[in-house]
Formats: structure tokens, sequence, C-alpha cells
């Protein structure tokens, strides 16, 4: 289970809101983090609101104007996105600092390995639509993974 906090961190390096709506989903389903600084994942409106942002952040990634994700801002977002989703994985498995920090590893390996992934993909393609979309599928589907093995 607690390897699950490197995959989330991965997916925060690929979607900065996908992982925490994620975790708030897993919250809702049985994650335990009641009684630690974490518990607001499992807040009644939490995953609704993290959700929208995703999809906020879905449609803002598309955009000419969006900045890289190597540049610092958008990198420590999604270092603090990894590290406290994998820290809510790993309160859950009894070792949250481990999955603080499997959750930053991951998201350095999701940010720079996603960019990567999706230069390559929009060579392929000719343009970089349909290689946001694929990478997008992969992180949804890589956070499905994580939501539903919680």
């Amino acid at each position: 289970m607690i390897m699950l906090a490197l995959l989330i961190g991965i997916v925060a390096g690929s979607r900065t809101m996908l992982a925490p709506a994620a975790i708030a989903w897993a919250a809702t389903r049985g994650l335990a983090l009641d009684g630690s600084w974490l518990a607001f994942f499992g807040w009644r409106f939490t995953p609704w609101i993290f959700s929208l942002l995703a999809l906020g952040e879905f449609v803002g990634d598309v955009l000419p104007t969006t900045p890289s994700r190597k540049l610092a801002g958008p990198f420590g977002a999604r270092l603090v996105s990894g590290g406290v989703s994998g820290a809510a994985i790993g309160v859950g498995a009894g070792m949250p600092l481990v999955g603080l920090g499997l959750g930053l590893i991951g998201a350095v390996v999701g940010t720079l390995g996603g960019a990567a992934l999706r230069t390559r993909l929009a060579v392929a393609f000719g343009r970089d639509l349909p290689a946001a979309l694929v990478e997008d599928a992969l992180a949804l589907a890589a956070a499905a993974i994580v939501v539903f093995a919680l």
C-alpha cells in the first residue's frame, strides 16, 4: 500500500490538483485520516472542491499561455501536492514520513518524466493537444488505481 504514495506523487507531477482529488475520494472510500492533520481530505465537500480544481487544471493545461511545469512555481506546487498526497497514504499505512518522501520522489519523476513524455508525444503527433490528452488519460488512470486500491 505504501508504494501507492509514489504513484500518487507521479500523478501530482503530471496534474497538480488531481492527486489531492484522488486522495479526497479515497478518504470517502475508507482511507483512514481521522485524527491526523490530513483529516480535511475526508470532509464532505473536499473531494468536490479538489475535483473542480483538477478539472480547471485540465482545461488550463492546454492553453498556450500556461507556464512550463518545470518553472519554480509550478514545480513547487507539484512537490507540495505530491508530498501531502503521499503523506496521506502514509498516514493510512502508519508511515506518514515514508509516504511524504515517496510522494515527493514521485512528484519529481512525474514532473520531469511527464514533461519529457509529452514533448515526445507532441513531436510524434505533430501538435501538443493530443499529447496533452494522452497525458491526462494516463494521470486519470493512475489516480483511479490509487483510489480503488486504498
